[in-house]
């Protein structure tokens, strides 16, 4: 008779429990979904940091070019009109 009774409390609780651990396994299975595309979107978003870092780099690089040839144009300016001067 404890067998019986064993028997039937295990087929109770497995009953009971079934449907809980499918939710369980369902929410999980969500859970899992949703961090893979949070994984990817991670990925994503930190390959588009990198390369706007690159484009950044590259227009910094320009700025100072720049930079560099308008004071080298401003230095000739002020010779030339220097010049002009002691022409004129």
């Amino acid at each position: 008779m404890d067998n019986d009774l064993k028997d039937a409390l295990t087929a109770i609780l497995k009953a009971e429990l079934s449907p809980l651990l499918i939710g369980i396994d369902s929410r999980l299975d969500g859970i899992d979904s949703r961090l893979d595309r949070l994984e990817l979107e991670q990925s994503q978003i930190k390959q588009a940091v990198l390369e706007t870092n690159e484009i950044v780099k590259r227009l910094e690089n320009v700025q100072e070019q720049q930079h560099r040839i308008i004071e080298l144009l401003s230095a000739r300016s002020i010779e030339q009109e220097a010049k002009l001067k002691k022409i004129i």
